[in-house]
């Protein structure tokens, strides 16, 4: 190579691998510094559209979890006014039971229906008022075909917890029917059951089978919200080990190794500091052309 003033190429090549040396050692700093191997789209463009998507699934996974969780606290709320039905029921059927034998008069039958009935407009008030974040439970309005289109759904409650939009992976339905005391059968709403009355013997009698029937149409009610929330806590932990593993494919992809990392960056600061080292050593060639031309 000529010696000569107007062009150093040594000290354009040195000042070349300098750039590159030192650009490798930004993007090993960033990596290092935020634990993460795709920090921009340049790092790993394929990589970076699965991370994202990845992401995505991962947070609405998360999310199901939680409409999961909100959708037990709602069947246990059903759950525990039901209970309290149970035991007006119970109620009702052994004040029928007194009222069926012989040894009342008309006037303590009426006394006894008096209770009897107050026990069934108890019933469909607890189902009338029992909600869950202003959702009403037990008075109807969850059963029938669900319907999303308005501002509020109406129908079967849809819980929602996959990812997607598909029936048979994403969400399914909870029906709760109503629990009022007419939907059950008994107390002067049930016009025409056996059930409505108690006020004389033979209405008690054929009221003893009404509340029998109460009672189970009210435990499979109970039955259904069980077996759904027993299914629901299943899907919780399929949910938890899905969004898990997901977790951990996200991760391969997304997170730097920092042992191999660490060993770039070493390398890439030698680089730089040689690159600097020989480009301070280039510059000083055209000082050889002076002594020359001073000779």
């Amino acid at each position: 190579m000529s010696l000569v003033i107007n062009h150093n190429m040594m000290a354009m090549t040195a000042n070349r691998n300098l750039a590159s040396a030192y650009n490798s050692l930004g993007t090993s700093t960033e990596r290092l510094s935020s634990g993460l191997r795709i920090n921009s789209a340049a790092d790993d463009a394929a990589g970076l559209a699965i991370r994202e998507l990845m992401r995505a699934d991962i947070a609405a996974l998360n999310q199901g979890v939680r409409n999961a969780n909100d959708a037990i606290s709602l069947i246990q709320t059903a759950d525990g006014a039901l209970q309290v039905i149970d035991e007006k029921l119970i109620r009702m059927k052994e004040l029928a039971e007194q009222a069926a034998t012989g040894t009342y008069n008309s006037d303590q039958r009426l006394i006894i229906d008096s209770e009897y009935q107050a026990m069934a407009s108890e019933i469909t008030r607890i189902a009338s008022a029992t909600d869950f974040n202003g959702i009403y439970l037990l008075n109807g309005n969850l059963s029938g075909t669900h319907d999303g289109s308005g501002l509020n759904a109406s129908g079967d409650l849809k819980i929602h917890f996959g990812p997607g939009n598909d029936c048979s992976e994403d969400y399914y339905y909870v029906r709760i029917g109503s629990s009022t005391a007419s939907a059950l059968g008994i107390g002067m709403g049930a016009n025409g059951t056996a059930g409505r009355s108690i006020s004389t013997q033979q209405l008690a009698q054929t009221a003893l089978d009404a509340i029998q029937n109460a009672i189970v149409s009210k435990d499979k009610i109970r039955a259904n919200l069980g077996a759904m929330q027993n299914r629901l806590e299943n899907t919780i932990t399929n949910l938890e080990i899905q969004a898990e593993n997901l977790q951990a494919s996200e991760s391969r992809i997304s997170d730097v190794d920092v042992a191999t990392e660490m060993t770039q960056f070493v390398r890439y600061q030698i680089l730089a500091q040689s690159a600097t080292a020989m480009l301070a050593q280039a510059n000083s060639l055209p000082k050889m052309a002076m002594n020359l031309i001073q000779g």
